[in-house]
């Protein structure tokens, strides 16, 4: 089930790049991620005392937490405290030798520092330094405290997902991903630039602006026909049948029929009931959807006869879109991503963890897929390198200043 990177690929694209990171939860960590898989060097500097608050969120991953393991492979730990001038300098003099700067702290604190994209492009030119913060630099909500579940609410998210009776958050940290993967694009974009100009710059990216882009169907359809799409869980506002149906075996199967040819198809080769393709009453989409309860009858009763093999069968055979709702456990063990071989394991502080390969496949390429780091893993070999000597280095590990 696991295979091994291959030695023999050739060179990944971001191969040379070094990014220094001030991040913490998972948008930027998310973000520099993808440029770890890509080849570039990533720096993550945590707090000595715990790190990244992500450490702690559970310790689902053999101990460890399921966010970090998830968002941190790859990457050098370097535990170092930015209140005290000497952590500070530190960081300061590998970002002066990096390409990216990547920060994601409370609105004010890297500008505090002087870490802000705005101070560190002014003294390097070619960096190009990421801003990410939860609703941006300005306006009445740029210091208000910004987690994505209150993300997802401010930016309507919630309103759109549920059941008509209760709306729901995602059941991903959807605005810290959109932030993170628009921070990935956007320092590709600044560094295909700086290739043409020589330039680098700043990149800002907020969580708000990020998922609400993310919000543009039902966005535009509220803006310009005056009412919101509404929420049915699992069905389709507009097109029936549309939603998943219990089978033989206890399992859930969702089919999507998209035009009244293949309702003809369905009521013919799945419910074998013929007559129900030309019914007036069922044989539009208008019509189905009127009568939402009654179509659904129909098609979970003869679902409910198959087991979900038998009924995903059928239905592929007659032309009828169709998927299992699988739990996380099925999807660890999908006979898809198993047969295109895109588990493989990487290193941690607990031992080989299970990962996916990234979703982004460059032929010829196998993509670094590097250890989970411990905090502070790599904090002396990078205070070496910036020329520190032993003693320095156990004075700071004395004084708390490193861990």
């Amino acid at each position: 089930m696991f295979s091994a990177s291959s030695p023999s690929a050739g060179p990944l694209p971001l191969d040379g790049i070094t990014v220094v990171a001030v991040e913490q939860a998972v948008a930027a960590p998310f973000a520099t991620r993808q440029l770890a898989d890509l080849g570039a060097r990533v720096i993550k500097v945590e707090r000595p005392d715990g790190g990244d608050f992500a450490r702690g969120y559970d310790t689902a991953a053999r101990g460890l937490a399921s966010h970090f393991v998830w968002a941190n492979r790859s990457k050098e730990s370097l535990a170092v405290d930015l209140k005290d001038p000497r952590g500070l300098a530190v960081v300061r003099q590998l970002v002066a030798e990096s390409d990216v700067f990547v920060q994601n702290l409370a609105q004010g604190a890297a500008a505090r520092l002087g870490l802000d994209a705005a101070a560190l492009c002014a003294a390097h030119p070619r960096l190009i330094a990421v801003d990410i913060s939860g609703y941006g630099a300005g306006g009445p909500y740029a210091d208000k405290r910004a987690y994505d579940m209150l993300v997802q609410c401010e930016a309507g998210l919630v309103s759109v997902t549920g059941t008509p009776e209760q709306p729901v958050k995602s059941g991903i940290p959807a605005a810290d991903i959109a932030a993170g993967m628009y921070a990935f694009s956007g320092v590709l974009a600044a560094l295909v630039r700086r290739g043409t100009t020589g330039r680098g710059g700043a990149v800002e990216i907020s969580m708000l602006e990020a998922l609400a882009e993310w919000m543009g169907h039902p966005l535009h359809h509220t803006m310009h026909d005056g009412t919101p799409p509404a929420r049915t869980g699992l069905a389709h506002a507009v097109i029936a049948p549309y939603d998943a149906y219990t089978t033989a075996d206890g399992a859930r199967v969702l089919l999507s029929v998209q035009n009244d040819r293949e309702w003809r198809r369905l009521a013919e080769q799945v419910l074998e009931r013929t007559e129900l393709g030309t019914d007036p009453q069922f044989a539009t989409n208008a019509e189905r959807t009127a009568r939402r309860g009654a179509t659904d009858a129909l098609v979970g009763e003869a679902l409910g006869k198959l087991t979900a093999d038998e009924a995903v069968a059928r239905l592929e055979a007659a032309g009828i879109a169709c998927a299992r709702l699988r739990d996380l456990s099925e999807v660890a063990g999908h006979p898809q991503l198993a047969a295109r071989g895109r588990w493989r394991e990487m290193g941690s502080p607990a031992g080989p963890l299970r990962t996916l390969l990234p979703p982004i496949t460059l032929p010829g390429t196998e993509p670094r897929l590097g250890n989970v780091p411990a905090l502070g893993e790599h904090t002396e070999a990078l205070l070496r390198a910036v020329g520190m000597s032993d003693a320095e280095i156990a004075a700071l590990r004395r004084e708390g200043v490193i861990a």
